[in-house]
């Protein structure tokens, strides 16, 4: 399995995300397909699925000075190399009298697939007295990344598949959008979701990700194998003081295409560093 041929180590970030200590083996970088492309680059605080984790590192320093915590990087080694990158970050900042709770990560695939980003979550919590209201939240998501697939069970989702914004056929307006919010997934509409089989809807590999404590590429891709979508958005909102005011709102970005593609390429890539470290190996041996 891909994740048993890394070692991991968590470290606080650094500017450098990529090092080698010898340049015995170089990788050799493909891009992965990915479920966004062109224009359609859906983020959360500028950190997207086209992002690598050199980028990535800057988004997480300026936000991680801004909250006043130190961002943290997880390190793990490809194959038997020298070569070490970041497959994770995350930033957490907990709840105080003066602020609300607060965490960002990102999860990337290795530098043989460019070191993307194909998952990123952000949890954003808010303070009574700053608690937005559900209509606001709702049209501030809306007003970012645009007309939503399905609103309902508390979220808005946002679901892409051949490079466009997948639609079920859903109006909202401002006047409906919160009570749509608060009521169940139209059944319509959540069977339009799933594959010619029933299967595969992206509200239940949504759920399935989230669930994850391990969110490797091979985690990720053994929960959500039947997925019928190639990307998401998803922004979950939980009440507040009060039924029409937010609590906390929970961003999730998933690029399902690229983490499929990603693992593939990682694998082919991790397979021929192990070829080369044998050949390697014997070519060191003494003439007999």
């Amino acid at each position: 399995m891909l994740k048993r041929a890394l070692a991991m180590a968590v470290v606080v970030l650094a500017s450098v995300v990529l090092t080698s200590a010898s340049p015995a083996y170089e990788i050799k970088p493909r891009t992965p397909d990915s479920a966004f492309s062109g224009k359609l680059q859906p983020d959360i605080l500028g950190l997207s699925s086209n992002i690598d984790a050199s980028k990535a590192g800057s988004i997480f320093e300026s936000h991680a000075r801004e909250l006043g915590v130190a961002p943290q990087a997880t390190q793990q080694k490809f194959g038997s190399s020298n070569i070490t990158y970041v497959s994770v970050m995350r930033l957490d900042r907990p709840a105080a009298p003066d602020h609300a709770a607060e965490s960002l990560s990102a999860a990337f695939s290795s530098p043989a697939s460019g070191n993307l980003a194909y998952f990123i979550s952000r949890d954003l919590g808010f303070l009574g007295g700053q608690q937005p209201t559900k209509a606001e939240m709702i049209q501030r998501v809306i007003d970012k990344y645009g007309t939503p697939t399905l609103i309902g069970d508390g979220v808005i989702y946002f679901f892409y598949k051949g490079g466009k914004l997948v639609s079920v056929k859903q109006k909202y307006t401002p006047a409906n959008a919160a009570d749509a919010l608060n009521a169940p997934i139209a059944p319509r509409a959540a069977v339009a979701l799933n594959d010619a089989n029933g299967h595969g809807s992206c509200v239940a590999m949504l759920k399935r990700a989230q669930a994850l404590t391990d969110r490797s590429l091979d985690q990720l891709n053994a929960a959500t194998t039947e997925t019928n979508c190639d990307g998401l958005v998803a922004v979950g909102l939980s009440p507040g003081t009060s039924p029409d005011r937010v609590g906390k709102a929970v961003f999730t970005v998933i690029d399902f295409k690229l983490a499929t593609s990603a693992a593939k390429i990682d694998s082919e890539a991790l397979a021929a560093q192990k070829n080369d470290a044998s050949r390697n190996s014997t070519s060191n041996a003494p003439k007999l």
